[in-house]
């Protein structure tokens, strides 16, 4: 009998052992990320918002790629995790898709997500 306790004990510290000290299974999950438009039609010479929600307190980048060019900007989510950042529409090719991309990150977690918008005339 004693023998089959020796042999299930050394199982068991193999077992603890192999388990990495600084393994933290919320690191490993992305950060929430979800992007809306606050109009998905624009019209040209206005201002449409990208709504975000994430972690409270995250780092916000938007790159907005436009036909010609991309627009970056950066905000931080409030505490209750939401961020709106404003983008003007000038003079923005009228039909085109814009799709605005999306990366949040707190510590050493990050997230992406994206959404668009058509501007028209």
């Amino acid at each position: 009998m004693s023998l089959y306790r020796f042999a299930a004990i050394p199982a068991a510290i193999v077992l603890v052992a192999a388990a990495p000290a600084s393994a933290n299974p919320a690191r490993l999950l992305p950060l929430p990320c979800s992007a809306s438009m606050s109009n998905a039609h624009p019209k040209d010479y206005t201002t449409v918002d990208v709504r975000v929600r994430t972690a409270g307190l995250a780092k916000v980048v938007t790159v907005a790629h436009y036909r010609t060019t991309n627009h970056k900007k950066k905000a931080t989510a409030g505490p209750g995790g939401r961020a709106t950042i404003p983008y003007y529409i000038s003079g923005a090719t009228p039909g085109y898709k814009v799709k605005v991309t999306v990366s949040v990150s707190k510590g050493s977690r990050t997230g992406h997500c994206s959404t668009s918008f058509t501007p028209h005339r």
